[in-house]
């Protein structure tokens, strides 16, 4: 359980004011047809977050030694810095996408954006930190949803309402901690 918590709260903060989330809310204003985007932004998730969450599970079982977890523990630290660098949206040009409807083109537009992003790169993170694809998944995947379910149903108004650097920089604490944590751990400090 604390494998899909952690999880899920870490991905909901970071997403806060991510360009995945800025997509969502072009998104959500361009086509105002709530249920398939969301839809979209679920099995885009759920697709991109998966494959992420097996490529962690697999590089930690690979690489078990003692340095690769020194290396998980810093890249949490890293993502704590790159959590408060706020995104800005990327206006792409999907006018290829359009034809496809709303639902295959968030999906597509959603996954293609998600790869390198950081919540993706903290997917990786978390499965190689606590080595169970399925949990990281599903709470990766919950905490997209739960950022990014208000963002599509209030579109633009969301981005007034909540104080985004606050979210990120609570983000950027929390990786900050399970870094530290990892490197002590690691290190033999927690007794």
């Amino acid at each position: 359980m604390e494998t899909y918590l952690v999880s899920a709260v870490l991905v909901a903060l970071a997403e806060m004011g991510d360009r995945t989330q800025l997509l969502a809310i072009i998104l959500a204003s361009r086509y105002r047809k709530p249920v398939p985007i969301l839809l979209g932004i679920f099995v885009a998730t759920l697709g991109n977050h998966g494959l992420a969450a097996m490529a962690g599970f697999f590089l930690s079982s690979l690489l078990s030694a003692v340095w690769f977890k020194y290396a998980v523990s810093l890249s949490f630290v890293a993502m704590a810095l790159w959590a408060l660098v706020p995104d800005k949206a990327e206006e792409e040009d999907n006018a290829g996408l359009h034809h496809w409807g709303v639902f295959l083109t968030t999906t597509v537009s959603f996954f293609l954006v998600e790869i390198g992003d950081k919540t993706q790169i903290a997917t990786v993170a978390l499965a190689a930190r606590f080595h169970d694809v399925l949990l990281v998944t599903a709470g990766t995947t919950t905490g997209m949803m739960i950022a990014n379910i208000p963002a599509v149903l209030l579109g633009h108004g969301v981005t007034r309402v909540l104080p985004i650097r606050w979210l990120q920089a609570g983000a950027a604490l929390i990786y900050l901690g399970l870094g530290l944590w990892g490197v002590a751990a690691t290190g033999g400090w927690l007794g």
